[in-house]
């Protein structure tokens, strides 16, 4: 009932259509990314008209970065991508009543190229919100977004997945949950996680660099979006080598991306891959050439990357 009553405060005539899309959906089965609209033309101006959109409608841009341009998917498709990361008062405020709630201070918006067409869409901050286990469902800044940018198809899984199973996720028995984290560095201090972490990201270590950082209001707990290209011995960490597996749908999970790092006073967490790639591709299978085993160095990869990248 809660959900509803949020829902009814924040709905207005001017989208109030696209508004309904999301309502029902966050009443009902949640999808990790939501498609506001698909379209034609320049990346670079369809890039430019959405950050101009988000910054007119309250949200801040704290980092962007293009992951991959013209690489050829395992389908066969040729796609270009550009993520812009966004926060706000209301998602800072949220993360700040959660123990976790870092993760959840940002959230993706992407351009994608796939093949003629340009898809431009957003990870879908309810369903973050529960896969987060935040304490705010984040349903307001869902309406935002829509107001924003539309809100055409939630997409990411056939069926969904309820707010109470995202709470509890794990792709299989024995996989890890949200809780269990990786902690990837420790330190003394606070400033000492944060200084670094920023030093392993400017010197680009282990193929890492640093895409944003969001720091929690009131609490000793920063956010850092992480580019991985995968140099040398890190090339199963890459975010196109892991993206052009297992992206194959139609519509483009593309907000994936970026990896996180989490200081939290003094340690130094990042989520196991072995969830956060599940819980953004809840439908993939262990097996074929699109499944989990196709990038089974992934995880371990990733970890290895930002413990690097961290120390």
């Amino acid at each position: 009932m809660k959900i509803l009553s949020n829902c009814r405060k924040v709905a207005t005539a001017a989208f109030s259509l696209a508004f309904f899309t999301f309502c029902s959906s966050a009443i009902g089965q949640l999808k990790p990314f939501e498609l506001a609209y698909t379209t034609s033309g320049d990346m670079a101006q369809v890039t430019a008209q959405v950050k101009d959109k988000l910054a007119h409608n309250g949200f801040e841009i704290v980092g962007s970065y293009s992951p991959y341009n013209n690489v050829k998917f395992s389908k066969g498709d040729m796609v270009s991508a550009e993520v812009i990361v966004v926060t706000n008062a209301d998602l800072k405020q949220a993360a700040a009543q959660s123990d976790l709630g870092g993760y959840g201070a940002v959230q993706r918006v992407t351009i994608t190229k796939v093949n003629d067409q340009i898809e431009v869409a957003y990870t879908n901050p309810t369903y973050m919100a529960n896969a987060y286990r935040m304490k705010n469902d984040l349903t307001g800044v869902q309406a935002q977004l829509a107001k924003a940018l539309g809100a055409q198809q939630a997409y990411g899984s056939k069926d969904g997945l309820s707010a109470a199973s995202l709470q509890a996720y794990h792709y299989k028995i024995m996989m890890p949950h949200f809780t269990d984290q990786d902690t990837i560095a420790q330190y003394g201090s606070y400033q000492q996680a944060l200084q670094a972490v920023n030093k392993g990201l400017a010197a680009h270590k282990a193929g890492a660099s640093k895409v944003y950082e969001v720091a929690i209001p009131g609490k000793e707990q920063t956010v850092f979006g992480v580019a991985l290209t995968g140099p040398e011995d890190y090339e199963c960490s890459a975010d196109v080598h892991v993206m052009s597996i297992v992206d194959f749908q139609q519509l483009k999970s593309t907000g994936y991306l970026p990896y996180e790092i989490l200081v939290s006073g003094g340690k130094v967490y990042a989520q196991p891959g072995k969830f956060r790639i599940a819980v953004n591709f809840p439908d993939l299978g262990m097996m074929g050439p699109n499944g989990f085993m196709s990038i089974s160095c992934a995880p371990g990869a990733i970890e290895d990357a930002l413990k690097k990248a961290s120390r």
